[in-house]
């Protein structure tokens, strides 16, 4: 196993060289790292244990023996199932000697389930062709209705997670129905099963036999292999063609197959599919009591605006006898402020008048002639205004502020 040698040295014994027993084991343990490392070991899981740091700590064997075994949590994180007793592992890592205790150890790199890498090879292959296809394209995936009108279920009938989707739809959403399309969630029957199940489902939608809005295909959690019936092809097509929004909750929230990719939404569980897929009832329950407070509020506010309308035309409308003597009262008021304003017209026309015939006074001839001034006119009446125009003899009227005289033009 090693490539320690041992000479057989001739010489006393006081001589030979003792090992300290830290300096041995660190010795033979840089020999199995020269010698075997790295190495790839295959076996079944026996007293398996996770610290509460995160290292894990198992033994591998077989009929022939076994090999302690350390994965550190650095490693321990990359696992993609969940590691448990009896199961048959590939593990790869590197050989040493564990001083404190002079114990032999793998430390493990990596782990994987044996027969799980071809399974992951067709997985990658699957997974790349129906991406290729648009399988798993965004604008594929459609919202859900948070109040649905009824939920389809697609799992085994005697599964756990039949159970915990029916918890937690009773404690969220009792009064909506849930319809059982039961099939197999496992082993090699189990993909045909879960096709014809969630067809008999979207042939009850078409025909208008159920109302179901949103449909949630699950099932526990395992190991990868225990999950690969939900990484058929078929039934990828299957989830895509169907009517409503598909809601996949299969294994745990590590857990991931082609299903999961396809489907409208992805839940890490079971329940939490079933959480996913319809809003509390106390959530409506209380958008419904907001809504009708407002309502309330709207209805009140309303009433009161028209009886406020209400009274203000109670009041604007009158009694005939009333508005008889209303419109009476108005047309004695409109009098006498017509006779007021008459009256203050007539006054200023009267005013105006008495101003006028003083001006019309002042441009009498006969207050002219008062003042010492006279006319002259001829015989045929005319006013005589240039005396130029007089001949001698002419016989001129001369007309004084007091009477008239006869006059001859010398």
């Amino acid at each position: 196993m090693t490539n320690l040698q041992f000479s057989h040295d001739t010489h006393p014994p006081m001589q030979r060289q003792a090992w300290r027993v830290g300096a041995l084991c660190l010795a033979i343990s840089d020999q199995l790292q020269a010698r075997f490392n790295p190495v790839t070991v295959r076996g079944e899981i026996s007293g398996f244990t996770r610290a509460a740091s995160g290292h894990c700590y198992f033994t591998l064997k077989d009929a022939e023996g076994q090999l302690r075994t350390a994965m550190f949590k650095r490693a321990a994180v990359n696992l993609n199932f969940n590691p448990a007793d009896g199961q048959q592992v590939e593990v790869m890592g590197r050989l040493g000697v564990y001083e404190q205790r002079g114990e032999l150890q793998l430390v493990a790199e990596s782990m994987s389930r044996v027969g799980q890498g071809t399974l992951m090879e067709a997985f990658i292959r699957l997974k790349a062709k129906l991406d290729t296809a648009g399988l798993f394209d965004l604008e594929r995936k459609r919202p859900l209705s948070p109040y649905p009108r009824g939920i389809g279920v697609v799992t085994s009938s005697g599964a756990a997670a039949w159970s915990d989707v029916m918890t937690a739809l009773q404690r969220r959403v009792p009064h909506t129905p849930v319809v059982l399309a039961p099939a197999l969630v496992q082993g090699v029957d189990a993909p045909a099963q879960l096709v014809l199940a969630l067809q008999s489902l979207y042939e009850l939608i078409d025909k208008g036999k159920v109302t179901i809005d949103v449909i949630l295909l699950v099932r526990g959690g395992g190991s990868f292999e225990d999950l690969w019936a939900f990484n058929d092809e078929q039934l990828a097509y299957t989830i895509a063609q169907s009517p409503v929004p598909v809601v996949c909750g299969v294994g745990h929230e590590t857990d991931f197959s082609i299903a999961d990719f396809v489907a409208d939404l992805r839940a890490p569980t079971p329940t939490a599919a079933a959480e996913l897929c319809a809003a509390p009832a106390s959530q409506a329950l209380s958008r419904l009591a907001l809504q009708a407070d407002s309502l309330q509020s709207a209805i009140r506010q309303g009433l009161e605006r028209r009886g406020q309308m209400l009274d203000m035309a109670t009041r604007r409308l009158m009694q005939p006898r009333d508005q008889l003597h209303r419109q009476a009262d108005r047309l004695t008021q409109f009098c006498h402020q017509l006779q007021s304003v008459v009256q203050t017209q007539m006054q200023k026309q009267q005013h105006t008048l008495a101003q006028c015939q003083t001006r019309l006074g002042l441009l009498h001839p006969q207050k002219v002639l008062d003042r010492g001034f006279a006319w002259v006119s001829d015989e045929a009446g005319d006013v005589v205004m240039d005396a130029k125009a007089l001949g001698a003899g002419q016989v001129l009227s001369v007309h004084l502020a007091k009477g008239v005289r006869q006059v001859n033009v010398q």
